[in-house]
C-alpha cells in the first residue's frame, strides 16, 4: 500500500508552561523522563482535515523530584485524501513525525527563556508512539 499524501496547513502552540520547583539537583545528572501524549480529531465539516495535538510533560512526583515542571502542547492541522482507516493512521503517524521537531524546539526555547539549563529532547528517527510502528498488516512511519 502506498502512503497517502498529506499537507500541513498550520501549527499552533496551545500551551507552553514552565514552573520552577524547590528541588535542587543532587550530584550528577537528574533524569527528567518526559512523557508524551497525542490527541487526534477530525473536522466535522471537512473529512479531509485532521488535527494532531502533541503534548510533552516533565513533572515532579513524590518519588521523582524535578527542578521544574514543563508542559508544551502543539497542534498541527493536516489535509489529506485518506479514505481507509489504515491510510488515516498513516497520516496521523506522518503528521506526528512532522510536528515533533517543532515540539522539540519549543521545549528547548522555553527552558532557555526561563534561564534554566536547556532541555533538548532526543531526535526521533522512527515512530514516537508504539501504535505507529509496524503491526499486523499495519503501517511503518
Amino acid at each position: 500500500m502506498t502512503k497517502p499524501a498529506f499537507a500541513l496547513k498550520g501549527i499552533r502552540a496551545d500551551e507552553m508552561t514552565f514552573r520552577l520547583n524547590a528541588v535542587r539537583p543532587q550530584a550528577g545528572k537528574m533524569e527528567l523522563k518526559p512523557t508524551f501524549s497525542r490527541k487526534v480529531r477530525r473536522a466535522v465539516e471537512n473529512e479531509k482535515i485532521c488535527f494532531v495535538t502533541l503534548t510533552v510533560k516533565i513533572e515532579k512526583t513524590e518519588d521523582s523530584p524535578k527542578p521544574f515542571d514543563l508542559t508544551v502542547t502543539y497542534t498541527g492541522v493536516f489535509e489529506s485524501d485518506a479514505k481507509t482507516e489504515e491510510e488515516k493512521r498513516a497520516v496521523v503517524a506522518g503528521g506526528t513525525a512532522l510536528l515533533y521537531p517543532y515540539l522539540r524546539a519549543a521545549v528547548t526555547t522555553l527552558s532557555c527563556a526561563a534561564l534554566a539549563s536547556p532541555v533538548v529532547l532526543p531526535v526521533i528517527g522512527g515512530a514516537l508512539f508504539p501504535e505507529d510502528r509496524e503491526s499486523e498488516g499495519g503501517i511503518v512511519s
